[in-house]
């Protein structure tokens, strides 16, 4: 299945994506896409009677079109609920790595972003307060379907995850490396994560780790790479993370960028009020977000 939400900003409605044109209403089986629906699926009932429900509304034709016919369509919210924590891993991939000049790591390196970043994919990007270094990050996107602590092995960690989807890992690389070295503080800004449009469950792939992946800055091709050319794949850093801290169901995890971010470019090239970032990653759908001013 394909989750989505729909609906103004704190007040999305959860829904199923059906094809290209429509979805279904699920509102009435589920208030949301949050961390109790992930952990009631994981029992086992809850993603197959969710499927059960999608099946029976398309066979009897109680779907919704995307676009009304007055040509109004509604926004896009991120596909999960804001979840408990927002983990990312960094230098994930060999190439970006080199271009950041930086060794390629020995074991994942993490850090985390506010859960209040989360945003909708069409939704725009606010250059925070003395920013002068904003960057773009196009990466995979893991959810946590289970509460997960301690498993045994990077095959236990499939059982683990709910989905995955497109983010945009949005960075004020000023913020971030010259002001103490934290990246947390590069990385946290309103709206600096873009989810979406959907979280395909698992059985929507055919194979995560072979997933092409692109972003455009105001239609320039920035940055093109593959999900077969991570360091730590998806069920590696499940089961690394899972080592450290429990996972709660519906968290969400970064799980790096490819090569081409600003950062990396001679010379290096930035984001301003205006830009407008348009990726993402197949199977996964797109996303687009205008740079504005801050606050």
């Amino acid at each position: 299945m394909k989750l989505m939400r729909l609906g103004p900003a704190g007040h999305e409605k959860p829904v199923v994506r059906v094809d290209e044109t429509h979805y279904v209403d699920v509102s009435d089986v589920t208030p949301d896409f949050d961390e109790r629906f992930f952990g009631a699926a994981s029992t086992g009932g809850g993603m197959l009677g969710l499927e059960q429900v999608v099946a029976e509304r398309v066979a009897a034709g109680a779907v919704h079109p995307f676009v009304a016919p007055d040509g109004t369509r509604e926004r896009i919210g991120a596909p999960i609920a804001r979840p408990h924590q927002i983990l990312c891993i960094g230098l994930n991939y060999s190439d970006h790595a080199a271009e950041s000049g930086m060794p390629v790591p020995e074991e994942p390196i993490l850090f985390t972003k506010s859960p209040n970043t989360l945003v909708g994919p069409d939704d725009d990007v606010r250059m925070p307060r003395g920013a002068t270094k904003l960057d773009w990050e196009v990466e995979l996107g893991i959810v946590i379907g289970a509460r997960t602590s301690y498993l045994d092995s990077p095959e236990q960690a499939k059982d683990h995850i709910a989905g995955y989807l497109v983010v945009n890992d949005v960075s004020e690389r000023a913020f971030q490396i010259e002001r103490g070295g934290q990246w947390a503080k590069g990385k946290s800004a309103e709206t600096f994560n873009p989810a979406g449009p959907w979280l395909a469950t698992p059985d929507e792939l055919d194979d995560v780790m072979d997933l092409g992946m692109w972003l455009d800055v105001n239609g320039q091709r920035r940055q093109t790479g593959s999900t077969a050319t991570m360091i730590f794949d998806p069920f590696v850093i499940v089961h690394y993370l899972s080592q450290f801290l429990v996972l709660e169901p519906g968290d969400l995890i970064n799980t790096g960028t490819p090569p081409g971010v600003g950062l990396g470019m001679t010379p290096p090239t930035y984001l301003q009020v205006g830009d407008v970032m348009e990726l993402g990653i197949e199977g996964l759908g797109a996303q687009r977000q205008t740079v504005i001013a801050p606050r």
